[in-house]
């Protein structure tokens, strides 16, 4: 499993900013676009930029929090 896998990420339609914001808040705020399937292989390729500029810098990680509900109630 790759690192960015440990990471939850998603896109959602916003209607406040009419347009898709794709979202890993363990690691960065958000981006957005107007093609969801565009903006998740987007999303991907900056969670990896990011933890490669993480390790190149010798940082830790943050741990990640967020997570996929696991189970339905």
């Amino acid at each position: 499993m790759k690192t960015a896998d440990y990471y939850h990420k998603w896109v959602e339609w916003s209607e406040e900013d009419n347009v898709y914001i794709g979202k890993c808040p363990d690691l960065i705020t958000g981006i957005h676009g107007d093609d969801h399937i565009q903006l998740y292989g987007e999303l991907c390729e900056v969670i990896e930029e990011v933890i490669q500029d993480f390790q190149v810098q010798g940082r830790d990680l943050p741990i990640p929090r967020i997570r996929p509900m696991q189970e339905v109630a």
